[in-house]
């Protein structure tokens, strides 16, 4: 998954499909032969690439099926081909068309009896970021080979609260003066303090340490695997994790997006002391209690007067100003959604075989509710339906609210912000005031 910002503002795919068919055989490719080319250089110095590193990192090679995509036109570039002979070789690599019920993000894929890596295009233009993008999604594409089979992530909604976010960015900060030291003994001070804003983070949200865990074990993972096999030198990686973190900041939320900072920057340092860190790791390891015992430190029985003690070092009262700022627009928020979706009309469709993408970067958690997210695709046996303006996804995923349809047709169906697209064996009805879906 790039710079940091790159990384995250591209959407992720979640299916709970376990693969896709395809039925756009016979479209047409229309690719120009420079840029064949161009992407048959990248599958070749990728390939050579990896195979230097020979697997090291993981015991695993990392290199295997790759798909390009571009959004515009659902074009494919793949570096190997299907199973079933939808791809047709085109010079070095092949090229097919992507379904449409497929959602289109940087994520893994079991399509056409193979699991592959899909990144979107374009390819990010700077050779580092482009190599850390791809080789945070082949990660993925192995996660279940190596240990991590059936990975459930828990939201961690408690960093779009006021004292989750303000600890969470001491953290940061943290980590941020011990990557700009060189000094072993101040690196390992800052290092200490991160891990104790940690700790009594998880002290204030009971819970929040396994939720956390969750995500940095699926994402981090792969955004650490990525940035420490971009070829970046040492100054360069320290100055991408400095300028990841600051871009990090601009995210409108860190319910999802954390992980892709917090994981690649502990890993980086405990790199420095042991190649051989990550290979323990399991999908049932605690990362907070590894990197907590890696670098040795103890959490004091006075936890709450130790912060109290160094967080203006790392900017607490700067931090906590914006921060309340920030939540009272937050609850403003959620008073607005709490009329849009509980008291105002609406549509609400149950989810029955769903494949979605949204933006990790900007989704709200909604009191116990669900998710608030503001641009998301979903298909399912019903259609396809897209937002731009927010719907209200359930907290079990078992249902998508929408505002009231204001255009209604047999098979489009249209609200403020969103687009519905029906599948004929399907139609709009009303109950009570709202409106819901159901199967003719």
């Amino acid at each position: 998954m790039k710079n940091m910002k790159q990384i995250i503002v591209l959407f992720i795919a979640i299916s709970l499909l376990g693969c896709h068919s395809n039925s756009a055989k016979t479209a047409t490719v229309k690719i120009s032969k420079s840029q064949l080319k161009e992407y048959a250089t990248v599958f070749k110095n990728l390939k050579r690439y990896l195979s230097k590193e020979n697997g090291k990192l993981w015991d695993y090679q990392l290199y295997g099926p790759l798909l390009f995509v571009n959004p515009d036109n659902r074009t494919i570039i793949a570096n190997e081909p299907d199973t079933k002979g939808i791809l047709t070789k085109n010079g070095e690599v092949y090229t097919g068309i992507l379904p449409a019920k497929i959602n289109i993000a940087n994520a893994p894929l079991d399509w056409n009896g193979k699991r592959w890596s899909m990144v979107m295009l374009p390819l990010p233009k700077n050779y580092h970021v482009r190599l850390n993008l791809m080789i945070h999604e082949l990660f993925h594409r192995i996660q279940p080979k190596i240990g991590f089979a059936n990975l459930i992530t828990k939201q961690s909604n408690h960093l779009d609260d006021l004292n989750g976010r303000i600890f969470l960015k001491l953290e940061l900060e943290a980590l941020t003066k011990a990557l700009e030291s060189d000094n072993q003994a101040v690196r390992q001070k800052h290092i200490r303090d991160a891990l104790l804003f940690r700790h009594y983070r998880y002290e204030l949200y009971p819970g929040a340490k396994e939720a956390e865990n969750t995500l940095e074990i699926k994402e981090g993972l792969a955004e650490y695997t990525g940035s420490i096999l971009s070829d970046r030198t040492d100054k360069k990686l320290k100055a991408h994790y400095i300028k990841a973190i600051n871009d990090f900041y601009n995210d409108p939320t860190f319910v999802r997006s954390f992980a892709y900072v917090t994981i690649p920057v502990y890993g980086y340092f405990m790199n420095l002391k042991d190649k051989n860190w990550n290979k323990g790791i399991s999908k049932n390891t605690n990362l907070t209690d590894l990197i907590t015992k890696f670098f040795n430190v103890t959490i004091p029985a006075d936890l709450k007067d130790t912060i109290n003690s160094i967080k203006e070092e790392y900017g607490f009262n700067t931090i906590s100003a914006f921060e309340i700022q920030r939540d009272n627009k937050r609850k403003k928020f959620i008073a607005e959604s709490e009329k849009k979706y509980i008291k105002d009309t609406t549509l609400a469709i149950r989810l029955e075989n769903m494949s979605f993408r949204f933006n990790p970067r900007n989704i709200v958690p909604f009191k116990n509710l669900g998710t608030i997210y503001p641009n998301m695709r979903i298909t399912d046996n019903w259609g396809t339906l897209t937002v731009e303006k927010g719907a209200l996804l359930g907290k079990n995923w078992h249902i998508v609210i929408v505002s009231k349809p204001t255009e209604i047709t047999d098979t489009i169906i249209k609200g403020d912000g969103w687009k519905l697209e029906l599948n004929k064996s399907w139609k709009l009805i009303k109950t009570g005031k709202n409106y819901t879906l159901k199967k003719k």
